[in-house]
């Protein structure tokens, strides 16, 4: 996969090529920077989806449970480039429920370069969450090709009310990093962020989801949280083999 990233760069005369992906297997993860290091190739950037994502189009089952949380499978992302000394290469861009400027400013603090956001501008133009997208039956006309469906999506209402979203949204995440005494969104921390984790106790984010040094994970001993994904972890094949109390 890292080899034909270098090959769709070349093919396209150097355009930006990155990867998506929701994080599973952790070791996985490490794997395709692993070999990114061996091969001296790296992509222009890498979207971290989350668990929580997917359209009205993927099995529930799928939407409710499938992957890592937006939180976690970004903060570990950015930890293991960091860690490998491999993040000044490539930027991270946050995909996962991002709706509101506080999503986007937890997705900075916790890593994230820019964020993608898919479902708060589809019920911008109109969405219902009808949950219907994969039966080109979609009652607002949002994800349909049905020219009677289509109809009802008048563009030129419709845009403007996403603008509007847009704007609005933007501008919270500002008067966010305002209020925390910050006039640049790169000085934001992840513990500027509290969250609270039990009846009488907060946490910040760097107290949950705790930080990595640069070329912290290129020593021999790799911190304990990450060292039985590390053991896992093989350049060369996709999947692992989890050791069971059986074997």
């Amino acid at each position: 996969m890292v080899q034909f990233i270098k090959k769709l760069r070349d093919l396209s005369g150097g355009k930006p090529v990155g990867f998506k992906l929701c994080i599973g297997y952790k070791s996985e993860f490490i794997s395709v920077c692993q070999a990114m290091i061996e091969l001296d190739i790296y992509p222009d950037f890498i979207t971290i989806d989350g668990g929580e994502g997917g359209t009205g189009a993927a099995p529930q089952e799928f939407s409710n449970y499938m992957g890592a949380p937006l939180l976690d499978g970004l903060a570990f992302a950015h930890n293991i480039l960091r860690g490998l000394n491999i993040r000044k290469h490539i930027r991270i861009i946050a995909s996962g429920k991002v709706v509101t400027g506080f999503h986007i400013y937890r997705a900075l603090a916790l890593g994230a370069d820019a964020c993608n956001s898919a479902r708060a501008m589809m019920m911008a133009v109109g969405c219902i969450q009808a949950l219907l997208c994969n039966t080109n039956k979609c009652p607002t006309g949002v994800a349909t090709q049905d020219p009677s469906l289509t109809v009802g999506l008048v563009v030129s209402d419709k845009k403007q009310r996403v603008a509007n979203f847009h704007e609005g949204t933007v501008k919270g995440f500002v008067e966010l990093l305002g209020a925390a005494g910050l006039d640049n969104m790169d000085n934001l921390t992840r513990s500027h962020i509290y969250r609270r984790v039990s009846l009488n106790e907060m946490s910040t984010f760097e107290e949950i989801f705790p930080s990595t040094t640069v070329g912290s994970l290129l020593a021999e001993t790799i911190p304990e949280r990450y060292a039985s994904d590390f053991k896992l972890a093989n350049i060369n094949k996709w999947g692992v083999v989890i050791p069971t109390k059986f074997q």
